[in-house]
């Protein structure tokens, strides 16, 4: 099943590149971007699709389908890969807007693949990190593009890097990479991270009530890993500890 499933996967990310394509081509229609922004959309993507048809196997989604969940999540990425694309573009209020919209479509979707799959009875591991990796992408873009255009000074990049800094410390310290409990609070602050950067970047958002909201978001986001990583050394030592007394 797993070469099958992966085959599946991969049909589904090429007709979603073939959309980020004319969506691209949309965009540099009525925006003032560069000939490079559809192809930095398009490697952004198949970062991603790449990735999807690697990881994707029957431990993680134990379905023969690649389900209409994954496939409301790739669409969620083709509009944050147009989002990518916007980074390094000019910084004009007609490409900030256009990637705000962007952003704004990639957020309206977020939730809906999850609600999908619990109706379908086809929740997995692997959707639940394919969604958790697109809101990763979208924030750090997000974040870029709020330094880029101005709205907020170089440290609302951490916004962004905040999470990829956590999996580099799983890398490094094997409890830090044990699954953490489920927890609305973390899903919320996620939310409003990307809210508050799509807000941020708006052109009609003055600068300081920009730099205001990035800021309070990204305290909010501080706030969140710093739960989580309470609660993953809090958990080690009660581990150690039990391990201890059995020893």
């Amino acid at each position: 099943m797993p070469n099958g499933l992966r085959l599946r996967a991969a049909g589904v990310q090429l007709i979603a590149l073939a959309a980020l394509v004319v969506l691209s081509g949309v965009a540099r229609a009525r925006l003032p971007l560069d000939q490079l922004y559809a192809l930095k959309a398009a490697v952004a993507f198949v970062m991603i699709a790449t990735l999807v048809v690697v990881f994707i196997d029957d431990r993680t989604h134990p379905f023969a389908q690649f389900g209409s969940a994954n496939q409301v999540t790739t669409a969620r990425a083709v509009f944050a890969a147009l989002v990518v694309g916007a980074i390094g573009e000019h910084a004009t209020a007609a490409v900030a807007a256009g990637a705000a919209a962007a952003g704004a479509a990639v957020t309206a979707m977020d939730g809906v693949d999850g609600w999908v799959a619990r109706r379908g009875r086809m929740a997995s591991q692997f959707g639940a990190r394919f969604d958790m990796e697109v809101d990763a992408v979208l924030i750090l873009a997000l974040a870029i593009l709020t330094w880029q255009q101005g709205k907020a000074g170089v440290w609302v990049m951490l916004s962004g890097l905040l999470r990829y800094l956590f999996v580099a410390a799983g890398s490094l310290l094997p409890h830090m990479r044990r699954p953490l409990p489920f927890s609305r609070r973390r899903q919320t602050i996620c939310v409003v991270q990307v809210v508050a950067l799509i807000v941020a970047l708006e052109p009609f958002v003055p600068p300081a009530v920009s730099e205001s909201i990035a800021g309070a978001a990204l305290v909010a986001l501080f706030y969140s890993f710093a739960v989580d990583t309470l609660w993953l050394v809090s958990d080690r030592r009660v581990v150690a500890r039990d391990v201890a007394s059995v020893g």
